[in-house]
């Protein structure tokens, strides 16, 4: 097994997809502090600057992450190996060679459903975890699904 960069990238549908989950998590506290400075009129100007201070970050963080995190996330599954890079700040590469893999599973929450999305977990008996391929089509994924457990099947060594 040769250790090298995934080649596939996920769907660019994911940028979207983590542009609406960063928003989601970026908005609620400035939306409060906005709420208490038009509501409250004795603290509209520690309101203010606490809605300032907390959108701004915010709206840096929604801006720059989906993109960066696009240019990270990798995959690419081959005859010996399940290959996956992830993150943004905290990158991560995974190699876990087939005759490895215990169980494949597919993920679609509500937001990935809305944008077509899917994940694909690859679970080893390593005590390091599995391999998370985020952000690809969900007929890809399907088709990645079938494609990994009938290869598993096939292969003779013991995944323990």
């Amino acid at each position: 097994m040769r250790l090298r960069p995934p080649r596939h990238r996920v769907s660019s549908r994911a940028v979207g997809w983590w542009t609406l989950q960063s928003a989601l998590f970026a908005v609620p506290l400035p939306l409060t502090f906005g709420i208490l400075w038009a509501s409250i009129p004795p603290t509209r100007e520690i309101f203010m600057w606490l809605t300032l201070a907390s959108l701004l970050p915010g709206l840096l963080y929604a801006a720059v992450m989906p993109s960066w995190r696009y240019r990270v996330h990798r995959w690419e599954v081959t005859d010996e190996a399940v290959y996956a890079a992830s993150g943004w700040l905290w990158q991560q590469w995974r190699v876990v060679p087939l005759s490895r893999v215990q169980t494949v599973d597919t993920l679609r929450g509500p937001l990935q459903q809305m944008f077509k999305l899917s994940g694909v977990t690859v679970t080893t008996a390593s005590a390091s975890g599995a391999v998370k391929i985020k952000g690809i089509d969900h007929q890809l994924a399907d088709d990645l699904v079938a494609h990994l457990a009938r290869f598993t099947q096939a292969t003779p060594e013991d995944a323990t």
